[in-house]
């Protein structure tokens, strides 16, 4: 199985930074795409960043110029940086891993972190 363990959450003033970590454990060969969705009370689920193994990215326009995601395909390990926090970033980020796969088994599969903590004061 794979596990997904996110930290670097937490609260922080508006106008602050904080990062993300988030490592892949398991039977891993490879991971296509590593991204951060995240979720506040009341509203949908909304990816914040991907990034591709070959580095490509893709960002919410609510983020662009604040945060950078990247990743170290040999730890199988995704980052966030966040800049400029604002109180509307505050949510649950979760981890995700897509199109991973495993030594000895077809396919791919989908996988999920359960969550940090973000939250941001104004």
């Amino acid at each position: 199985q794979v596990q997904l363990v996110e930290s670097g959450g937490g609260l922080v003033q508006a106008g602050g930074s904080l990062r993300l970590s988030c490592a892949a454990s398991g039977s891993i060969l490879r991971i296509n795409a590593m991204g951060w969705y995240r979720q506040a009370p009341g509203k949908q689920r909304e990816l914040v960043a991907l990034i591709l193994s070959g580095g490509t990215t893709n960002y919410a326009d609510s983020v662009k110029g604040r945060f950078t995601i990247s990743r170290d395909n040999a730890k199988n390990t995704v980052y966030l940086q966040m800049n400029s926090l604002k109180p509307d970033d505050t949510a649950v980020y979760v981890c995700s891993a897509h199109g991973t796969v495993l030594t000895y088994t077809p396919g791919m599969r989908d996988y999920w972190g359960r969550g940090t903590q973000v939250t941001v004061s104004s």
